[in-house]
């Protein structure tokens, strides 16, 4: 109905849920509702349902329903004040919703659909912890979108702290073993440019040679060995079409 009848129905039928927006939001059905208004109902007469938001965003983004509630609004509110209130909150506790087995999606949608100045504000939130979030399982998947919307330098800002301050190289050698660490080790061989590209690989293979002297699991070679493979198909692609291409 929210769907097809005019503003003055929709702003009736809304009304309706006055006072019991909360309870909708955590109901495995009424969420859907509360969805819909915000995707099909213009903002000034929904904004009682987006204030009931307030100061709620983060326990929102950590439940199961809320998380997507949340989504709608940052697709949806162009409102400057709304977005500035909602954004805030998500800000503030970046490294917690990243985390997050449902805030880890508020954080993604906003790397990937919000403003370039949000994204370097949660990537610069999240740089000094990226080896550690990228061993887990919800938080790498941030990592991972930070690297695929990243702007150049944000990028290599996170490179370099996967390669660390010594020829050791050990965030990198933690990662490649890590079940979660290494696709974000992938994730940075398809999206790095190919300076770092060519150093990241000879890295890795200085370790790979290591690894296989020791007996870590069969696994953790053949991880590090997809690695290279995917790593130097790049390179193969950039130097064949380097000399057809004028770049």
């Amino acid at each position: 109905a929210l769907e097809v009848v005019g503003v003055d129905q929709q702003t009736q039928m809304v009304a309706e849920l006055d006072g019991s927006i909360m309870k909708c939001v955590r109901d495995q059905n009424g969420n859907h509702v509360i969805q819909k208004c915000i995707e099909c109902v213009p903002q000034d007469r929904i904004q009682f349902i987006i204030s009931a938001f307030y100061g709620q965003v983060v326990a929102l983004s950590t439940h199961p329903y809320g998380c997507r509630v949340i989504q709608r609004v940052l697709e949806h509110c162009n409102d400057p004040n709304t977005q500035q209130i909602i954004m805030d909150e998500i800000m503030q506790s970046v490294c917690i919703l990243a985390q997050d087995q449902y805030g880890n999606y508020v954080i993604q949608h906003v790397l990937e659909h919000g403003k370039p100045h949000e994204r370097s504000a949660i990537i610069s939130k999240l740089a000094g912890q990226i080896v550690k979030m990228s061993q887990q399982k919800f938080a790498s998947n941030v990592v991972e979108k930070c690297l695929t919307f990243g702007g150049p330098d944000e990028r290599q800002l996170l490179v370099n702290e996967m390669l660390g301050s010594t020829d050791e190289n050990e965030p990198l050698q933690i990662m490649m073993k890590d079940p979660f660490g290494n696709y974000v080790v992938q994730k940075v061989l398809e999206t790095c440019d190919d300076q770092s590209l060519e150093l990241i690989l000879s890295r890795i293979k200085v370790h790979l040679n290591a690894l296989k002297r020791y007996t870590y699991g069969k696994h953790i070679v053949s991880r590090v060995e997809k690695l290279i493979t995917t790593g130097e198909r790049r390179i193969g692609l950039s130097t064949s079409f380097s000399s057809s291409s004028s770049s």
